[in-house]
């Protein structure tokens, strides 16, 4: 079931997590569902708002390609199966471009790749979909079938106790992958290139950095600055000059990183120094040990040629970028919360689930579940202030389909509130809810319809820490 990861479309074209369906197939085994629960729901839906019908073994989306440009992505979205589908290649960039949100032509680095181009045409806009993957001798992809991968525990599981098999809490593959290949090589210019960043990880947390040499001790001295200029939701008010670019997986970070400086001949390394296991904020090399230098710690290699020609795109310090509208005053305020539960029947085993849910009058969570009664249903044309409370020791990359919102500020327990960061005051779609701390997102819902959030670490996403909710 495809969602376009960032799009603001119709309830029956957002694909919908329970709105699944099986091939066309004629082997399918006698007693399987066909389709998801609320598949023929959003098909007579969309018949009849756009006249188009659906037929066994497909759906059709209208997308209204309506929002600021921006840099979203598409990816499957079936319940409980969504960590396997992306997995094994059901994701990809969709670029939206124009409008008055955009920037004219030549101002900053281009073209980027398009259908039908010639062999050998030059890029200087290129997206970059990272991955992290492990592999069989024979290359075929490896995913963990069963939880002992996870944490060595070797049951009892379901029936004889409340653990789930084939559940692995999260995943950390031993390779990374650039847009489909590992530890690839891109040949640069001595001049700007704009590179649209995706974590399409399903658990990893990235933190980027481009150094001199891939074994550098970790945390490594950066050779070049990025300079950020968009996040999920289009460009930021104004460009960002960062050292090292945190993204958190389903995030997307717009940047122009400047070679001009680097002589013909040099070899430079896009690295990663977030950790091999779940992040929980901090510092490398303080707080937790940066990835794998040899494996995880590197990305790709950027071998500096010869300039073919002159570089004529606008320098980021003196970039404008197109004006930002910030949302409106908020009507409500909802307090959310995100869990980790254990066993309730095995001392000291788990996470046995991930769950979303809301606060008691006390400020304790009342998790749910997916299938628990809907509790989060703005009005329509509602703005509204999410107060997202982790009680996990993990941080949780939360997206929200339907809209674009704002990060406001986040607040650790007794320390005084902090605002976002300056790369989250453009539009996002996914913010980070770091552990022990209340993150607040405020978002417009313009949209009637039935839609979800969640976790975008897809082994918590489908393992319970996704919920629906209704607009209108």
């Amino acid at each position: 079931m495809t969602h376009l990861h960032g799009g603001r479309n119709s309830e029956e074209s957002d694909g919908y997590t329970e709105a699944w369906y099986l091939p066309g197939a004629l082997d399918l085994p006698a007693g399987y569902a066909e389709v998801g629960s609320f598949y023929e729901e959003f098909k007579e839906k969309f018949e009849d708002r756009f006249g188009d019908a659906w037929g066994r073994g497909d759906a059709v989306f209208q997308y209204a390609n309506a929002d600021r440009a921006s840099t979203f992505w598409f990816h499957d979205h079936a319940l409980g199966i969504t960590r396997l589908n992306v997995y094994a290649g059901l994701a990809g960039f969709y670029l939206l471009r124009g409008g008055p949100a955009d920037l004219p032509a030549g101002v900053l680095p281009g073209p980027a790749p398009r259908p039908g181009d010639p062999p050998g045409r030059k890029y200087y806009e290129i997206p970059l979909a990272i991955q992290d993957r492990s592999f069989h001798v024979d290359g075929s992809l490896f995913y963990p079938a069963g939880r002992s991968a996870f944490d060595g525990f070797r049951g009892p599981y379901i029936p004889d106790s409340d653990i789930p098999p084939i559940w692995n809490p999260e995943f950390f593959g031993n390779t990374m992958v650039t847009n489909g290949s590992t530890w690839p090589v891109l040949r640069v210019e001595p001049r700007r290139y704009r590179f649209r960043l995706l974590n399409g990880c399903n658990s990893r947390y990235l933190i980027l950095k481009i150094v001199t040499h891939p074994l550098a001790n970790r945390p490594a001295t950066p050779a070049l600055p990025f300079c950020q200029i968009g996040s999920e939701g289009g460009f930021l008010p104004a460009p960002v000059q960062r050292d090292q670019v945190l993204i958190a997986p389903a995030e997307r970070a717009d940047v122009i990183v400047d070679f001009a400086s680097v002589p013909v001949g040099t070899e430079l390394y896009l690295i990663n120094e977030g950790p091999d296991k779940a992040f929980q904020g901090g510092k490398a090399g303080t707080d937790y040990s940066p990835a794998d230098p040899v494996t995880t710690g590197q990305i790709m290699k950027l071998f500096i040629e010869a300039l073919t020609s002159p570089d004529t795109t606008v320098p980021p310090s003196q970039l404008s970028l197109p004006s930002f509208e910030p949302l409106g005053m908020a009507s409500r305020i909802r307090r959310l919360s995100l869990s980790e539960q254990k066993s309730a029947s095995l001392p000291n085993v788990g996470p046995r689930q991930m769950l979303l849910g809301t606060l008691d009058r006390n400020g304790a969570p009342v998790p749910m579940r997916w299938d628990d009664p809907v509790t989060e249903n703005p009005a329509l044309g509602a703005t509204e202030i999410w107060e997202i409370h982790n009680f996990t020791k993990d941080a949780h990359p939360i997206h929200v389909h339907e809209v674009q919102f704002q990060v406001l500020d986040r607040q650790q327990a007794g320390r005084a509130t902090r605002p976002a960061e300056p790369w989250e005051k453009g539009f996002k779609d996914t913010a980070v809810a770091y552990p022990g701390a209340v993150t607040r997102l405020k978002a417009t819902f313009d949209r009637a319809g039935r839609y979800v959030w969640h976790c975008h670490m897809l082994e918590h996403e489908d393992n319970e820490i996704m919920r629906p909710y209704t607009v209108g």
